[in-house]
């Protein structure tokens, strides 16, 4: 018979609880991260969205309302108003919705998507300024992807 102090452990099945309480807590926990990553995804491309149009504008005003006539199909190249000697902006912006290889691509354009794609990060209208964020539609909303 032993008289001194029992041993504390852990036994089998508290062991196995504490796995099952972690296991449910991962299932709803990790939902909610993907969620928050894709939202914190659109409202970043709505913010730069935004900052372009407003330099856009302000370049415009400037200019006794010419466009900057650089801006082209290409990767992040728009003109006058990026660069880093640009009073603008310092760096291409980019779409963060669309992400990859084509985020900060400009296309030349007369309307927003209608679907997610990801060819390319922005839309530039040469004839009237206006810009739209690849992926999202004509009212500045994310497209399902």
């Amino acid at each position: 018979m032993r008289t001194g102090p029992r041993p504390s452990a852990f036994t089998l099945v508290e062991i196995l609880i504490v796995v099952v309480i972690l296991g449910i807590l991962a299932a709803i926990v990790v939902p909610q991260f993907t969620r928050a990553t894709e939202e914190a995804a659109w409202k970043t491309t709505y913010s730069d969205l935004q900052k372009i149009r407003l330099h856009v504008e302000v370049y415009r005003t400037r200019n006794s309302g010419a466009l900057p006539a650089v801006v082209d199909n290409s990767d992040g190249n728009w003109g006058p108003i990026v660069g880093h000697t640009s009073e603008y902006l310092q760096g291409p912006p980019t779409n963060a919705w669309v992400g990859g290889a084509n985020a900060r691509r400009v296309v030349l354009g007369s309307s927003p998507d209608t679907a997610y794609q990801t060819n390319y990060g922005w839309i530039f209208d040469p004839t009237t300024g206006r810009v739209w964020a690849g992926g999202f539609d004509a009212n500045d909303h994310p497209l399902s992807r």
